[in-house]
């Protein structure tokens, strides 16, 4: 066997001031989705996430909850671990950037960045947004109703004025330019990266990289009373993970660069504009790809506690399903866009996709191979050009769905695989199986055998989206555990006939709202 690819996914580490939201478990599962489908693709696969648990914001909410913040941060971090249990994500590795690991790898790229002198001591006067961990031009600034000065997130910026140490991230204009154009899949999807490039365009200032008014980070080597800037510190955890920095590290020569730091667009800027400018100025390779997808609102309504609609995913998979959860969020909108979560939708997507489509069409089959097959594959005579024709586009879509993953276009590798689901629920309409029956009992093996290897194809494609559901699909269609990967995708891992199967059990339940009490 030839030695595998590797393959080196992330999510941005979770700021840990409070509870996981739908936003986090948005990200890690898009995360999720791909590391799967790259592990059942043939790769080999480092899928990281963790929690960035430094900076002025975090000091303050412990400072608020009465306790040190190495506890307050203990709280939170096991939260999201918790999280990623809950729905099935399988990262290989969860940081945190107290780790002893993490502070030695900060501390060797500050001074990789001071030995080539891309940083200098000077102060510091500016605006300043606490929530955003972010420093901000007058002219991104906005008034608010109250006259206070306002980000382009909504946060309240801070006048600062304090000792400070700075990258020239102003003489980084030029070469990030170049990195761009030379890379224009560097960021996706498109629209994101012409903010970027107008961003860069308009002119890069240099940036404050430490702080002097709070305790709570990395303290800058040899100069205890600088903490690193929260952003240098959180984004080198990408590195610390595989063994940085030691740079022989195996796992470092493997993963890196990175194939896709995912992240959501309002920390596009960090990651698609510092982060490669840190690493380049420190003698290191950018990543490959960063893609900054939307945010959600809810029913209509921006997500905020203020307003009390935070989406809480654990509340969701309760009363949904876990799977239910993860098929909507990447089914709902094309990713990389906003989108809107509603209640009505979901459960649309979930009685007519998932239940009606996908669910539907394997109970109907397996349910007639069980009683007119003696529960076993059927033995198929000779292919028409209709059974063809299903079996040919099921065979092909692996291809296509390999495709649009390569550019993260979950939405779109989704669709493919349903259109496919429809195709084989309207051959078995046009073949009636059950009419066959009493007519041509062989053509009906026939038609069964054509429709079961298509269930069997298309449950091993919905593996890495709904995990549970297309494992006991295949446990349905008699899959043995060590042909669920794509090497037996198509024509290789065609069913055996007179494989006897278990007796069929629905795998999409639909789903009917409670009726409130009169």
């Amino acid at each position: 066997m030839s030695e595998q690819k590797p393959y080196y996914i992330t999510t941005p580490i979770y700021y840990v001031n409070d509870a996981p939201h739908i936003g986090h478990a948005y990200t890690t599962l898009a995360c999720d989705v791909l590391a799967r489908f790259k592990r059942l693709d043939g790769f080999d696969v480092k899928f990281l996430t963790g929690t960035d648990e430094h900076g002025q914001k975090v000091e303050k909410s412990a400072e608020k909850a009465g306790i040190d913040p190495q506890a307050f941060t203990d709280q939170v971090s096991q939260n999201f671990r918790d999280l990623a249990v809950s729905m099935n994500f399988t990262n290989d590795d969860f940081i945190r950037t107290t780790e002893e690991r993490h502070k030695i790898s900060c501390r060797d790229i500050w001074q990789r960045l001071l030995d080539a002198g891309e940083i200098y001591l000077d102060s510091y006067s500016g605006w300043y947004s606490v929530r955003d961990e972010a420093f901000f031009g007058e002219g991104e600034l906005t008034l608010g109703d109250d006259g206070k000065k306002i980000a382009p997130s909504g946060a309240e910026v801070e006048w600062v004025e304090e000792p400070s140490y700075f990258f020239k991230l102003s003489e980084w204009q030029g070469r990030l330019m170049d990195f761009y154009n030379a890379n224009p899949e560097f960021i996706l999807p498109l629209t994101r990266r012409n903010e970027v490039t107008s961003f860069v365009e308009g002119g890069l200032q240099d940036l404050s990289v430490s702080r002097t008014s709070f305790k709570w980070g990395v303290p800058v080597p040899n100069d205890d009373d600088h903490i690193m800037y929260v952003w240098l510190d959180a984004l080198t955890n990408y590195i610390t993970a595989i063994g940085y920095p030691d740079t022989d590290h195996a796992e470092y020569q493997k993963y890196w660069p990175a194939d896709v730091h995912m992240v959501g667009k309002d920390i596009l800027r960090f990651h698609a504009v510092y982060w490669p400018a840190f690493l380049m100025a420190a003698g290191l390779e950018p990543p490959k790809r960063v893609f900054a997808h939307g945010w959600w609102t809810n029913e209509g309504e921006k997500i905020s506690k203020s307003l009390g609609n935070v989406i809480d995913p654990l509340e969701l998979m309760a009363t949904y399903g876990l799977d239910q959860v993860r098929y909507f969020l990447l089914r709902e909108v094309p990713f990389g866009n906003d989108g809107d979560f509603s209640r009505a939708a979901m459960v649309q997507r979930m009685n007519g996709e998932l239940a009606n489509d996908f669910g539907n069409l394997a109970q109907r089959v397996l349910s007639m191979i069980n009683k007119n097959c003696d529960a076993k594959v059927p033995e198929p005579g000779d292919l028409t050009d209709d059974d063809n024709t299903l079996l040919s586009a099921v065979d092909g879509l692996l291809e296509v769905v390999r495709d649009a993953l390569d550019v993260q276009a979950f939405h779109i590798a989704l669709e493919k695989i349903w259109t496919e689901i429809r195709a084989a629920n309207s051959y078995i309409d046009r073949q009636a199986p059950w009419t066959l029956k009493k007519e041509d009992p062989q053509r009906m093996q026939t038609v069964l055998y054509v429709l079961a290897e298509a269930i069997r194809q298309l449950a091993l494609l919905a593996q890495p989206f709904v995990p549970e559901a297309a494992g006991r699909m295949l446990d349905q269609v008699a899959a043995a555990e060590d042909a669920r990967d794509f090497s037996s995708f198509g024509e290789a891992g065609r069913l055996t006939p007179s494989t006897e199967l278990p007796k069929p059990e629905g795998v999409f339940p639909r789903f009917v709202e409670e009726e409130s009490a009169p």
